[in-house]
């Protein structure tokens, strides 16, 4: 299991370094599992960052975003477009909004529950998105805010192998609507290059 330092950092350099860890909630005794290849880094700069929530209602935090403003370490998942549950993890330092947005994953355990939960779609299509990911592994809001370094805890990340540099590929973040620059084109989105799992 990651430790809390691993977490307390920025989200920049958490977000290239969770590449390859892999994802784990227990979910009624099963194992939902995946390895990490797509993030996304957010209200990492010393200016408020637009496509983040944490630089709205002036930058301090709302009922929504308090997790965000909180210790790192913990999950902040939230709901948009109506439909679908984002899973991040909080970062840095406390209250200050950091965090990193889980994008895709491989999928490596409890395969057979992923496919139920995103039947009927093939198996390139049960992780390789944020949203998607939530519903192959039975993420929601019950696990906003969940400490992912407790020794009892249902959701935490595994340590494993680094991603080469020189297979970390980089770019703007997707689905940021009206965002203004630089914050719509900046570079804040990390994937292992060529992996099929990667969000379209």
């Amino acid at each position: 299991m990651l430790p809390l330092p691993f977490y307390a950092r920025p989200a920049q350099q958490v977000a290239r370094d969770l590449l390859g860890k892999t994802l784990v909630h227990q979910w009624q005794g099963v194992r939902l599992a995946g390895r990490i290849v797509e993030t996304e880094a957010y209200c990492d700069s010393a200016e408020p960052d637009l496509a983040c929530h944490g630089s709205r209602n002036g930058g301090r935090p709302t009922p929504r975003t308090a997790v965000m403003f909180g210790r790192a370490g913990h999950s902040y998942v939230y709901f948009t477009y109506g439909i679908h549950w984002l899973f991040n993890i909080v970062t840095g330092e406390e209250g200050q909004a950091n965090a990193v947005l889980i994008r895709a994953l491989e999928p490596t355990e409890g395969e057979v529950h992923m496919a139920m939960h995103r039947a009927p779609r093939p198996r390139p299509e049960w992780t390789n998105g944020p949203a998607k990911l939530t519903q192959a592994l039975a993420l929601n809001k019950s696990h906003n805010g969940l400490n992912l370094c407790a020794a009892d805890g249902v959701i935490w990340v595994e340590d494993a192998p680094a991603v080469p540099p020189n297979l970390i590929a980089t770019g703007p973040r997707i689905g940021l609507g009206q965002t203004p620059e630089p914050w719509l084109s900046i570079p804040w989105r990390y994937w292992v290059a060529g992996h099929p799992f990667v969000s379209k």
